[in-house]
């Protein structure tokens, strides 16, 4: 299983003094499977600050893991209540990032699916803020196909 994939991304970051960033995207990406893991990659672009960097997600066992390559360079654990020590490598240094997820549920499948975590950030030890992001995953053109159908056929 190897397909061409519509990824939506809202995410949401809120700081220990109460700014607070929201973040959609919407993206073409790739979606596999390989052994028991799902996997989803795609370009980030200018509207999430990280031009030139990949992003995959891998969904395993109620765990994700969120890693990036490019301009920005990070590992993120993501397992529901227990906290992940990472990486984060930016041009402008590298830190030291716990995770804590407060919530991961993963509804997958070979179709595609959802996958919504909360967590909370702590880096170089002091508490960043809480964030979420919620990640829908459809392969592409299912909605035109279906759209295409209807125009010609008038139903």
């Amino acid at each position: 299983m190897n397909k061409n994939v519509i990824i939506s991304v809202k995410g949401t970051q809120a700081s220990p003094d109460q700014d607070t960033n929201v973040l959609e995207l919407v993206t073409e990406g790739k979606y596999y499977k390989k052994g028991d893991s799902y996997y989803v990659t795609y370009k980030e672009s200018e509207v999430t600050g990280m031009d030139g960097t990949t992003t995959t997600l891998k969904v395993s066992d109620g765990k994700v893991t969120l890693m990036r390559f490019g301009s920005v360079n990070s590992q993120f654990i993501f397992e529901e209540g227990r906290k992940h020590m990472s990486y984060y490598d930016t041009a402008y240094g590298a830190f030291t990032i716990g995770v804590l997820a407060s919530k991961v549920d993963v509804e997958v499948d070979e179709k595609g699916g959802e996958i919504w975590v909360d967590y909370q950030l702590e880096i170089d030890n002091n508490k960043s803020g809480e964030n979420d992001f919620y990640m829908i995953i459809r392969e592409a053109g299912q909605l035109d196909d279906k759209h295409n159908r209807e125009c010609t056929t008038g139903n």
